[in-house]
């Protein structure tokens, strides 16, 4: 063969090879996933996108402003100094979440309110650790109670009442998920799930080029049950989150206490619903409506997500002839979403 004709040859494979390599690089570096952890609002966050450089920073920052609006928990926050009877601008972020709660309390008959907290407490599910409260005290305390007693006017909170307070964790998880999603989208990533607390939002596919598989937990009844997976489910997009009241509860004389605090009674929840599991357009709405029906209980819940557009859910609760038994109601747009056994 003519040494030109060698060389061109030599040439056209380097060419091939090198265009090769570069396209399988460029391929690697598209599908390329981050992974990113942390502590925020006293619980852990995990954020898994597909991008060729870390955001981790990025992410951290922002939700560090979050907490700064709206974490009870932060003595400088925002939401903080309102219950403090400061006045205090509002931001948009207190905005959205205020008008979301507002719009959820009035569809759910009061069954969601924000301004439960100091009933929460009192039964030992909050800041405070005691003994439980008596009639006279939860009247006392649920007379301070309701959203209806709150309004927004001018970016500031007037309350008809001085001695209301508000606590958005119910809600402000869900809607921080929902604002690292959107930090993401800002920067061009389609592929992502977020998940802070037990709330998520996920949009596109998973590392492996597949929908996004999320685990719902089996409720424990007996005490050292270890909870199991009831289903899985497959998402390309929403927001899904998941309350229940087999975790956090106080056994008192042999009986469980459930942390679910019902805003109509003053009173713990007593019901069969286990678990309740909310799929919505954003995570922010399935956190609220998730909290809501495990106030109003299994069937108050299936009467009411029938109404709702846009919102799935998937119900665990006690057989009520066999309670050691655990039956799962579903709508047809989650039962579409479970992975089949």
């Amino acid at each position: 063969m003519d040494r030109r004709y060698a060389r061109s040859w030599v040439a056209v494979v380097l060419f091939l090879v090198v265009f090769l390599v570069a396209s399988t690089m460029r391929r690697c570096e598209k599908n390329t996933y981050q992974y990113d952890e942390g502590l925020i609002f006293g619980t852990f966050y995990h954020i898994t996108y597909r991008s060729d450089e870390s955001l981790a920073e990025a992410i951290k920052q922002e939700l560090l402003r979050f907490d700064g609006s709206l974490s009870p928990f932060n003595d400088t926050s925002l939401i903080t100094r309102v219950n403090q009877g400061v006045p205090v601008e509002t931001d948009a972020w207190f905005e959205h979440v205020f008008t979301a709660s507002q719009q959820v309390y009035r569809r759910t008959g009061g069954a969601f309110d924000p301004t439960v907290s100091p009933l929460v407490n009192a039964w030992g599910f909050g800041f405070k650790k005691g003994i439980f409260p008596d009639s006279v005290q939860v009247d006392s305390l649920l007379a301070h109670v309701g959203m209806n007693k709150l309004s927004l006017e001018n970016h500031r909170v007037v309350k008809s009442d001085s001695l209301v307070t508000l606590n958005f964790s119910a809600i402000a998880k869900g809607y921080a998920c929902d604002v690292i999603g959107q930090l993401l989208t800002d920067r061009g990533i389609d592929d992502y799930m977020v998940e802070i607390g037990g709330e998520m939002v996920v949009r596109g596919r998973n590392p492996e080029g597949k929908s996004w598989r999320v685990g719902v937990n089996r409720p424990t009844i007996e005490d050292g049950e270890a909870g199991t997976i009831e289903e899985v489910l497959q998402m390309t997009g929403g927001g899904l989150a998941t309350s229940g009241n087999y975790r956090n509860y106080r056994v008192v004389d042999g009986k469980r206490i459930a942390h679910t605090i019902d805003p109509g009674t003053g009173y713990p929840v007593q019901h069969s619903l286990l678990s309740a599991t909310v799929l919505a357009p954003d995570c922010m709405t399935a956190d609220a409506y998730a909290t809501a029906f495990m106030v109003m209980g299994l069937e108050r819940s299936r009467a009411l997500v029938d109404s709702l557009p846009g919102i799935e859910a998937l119900f665990l609760y006690q057989n009520p002839t066999d309670t050691a038994r655990i039956d799962c109601w579903v709508t047809p747009g989650m039962q579409k979403l479970m992975l089949k056994k």
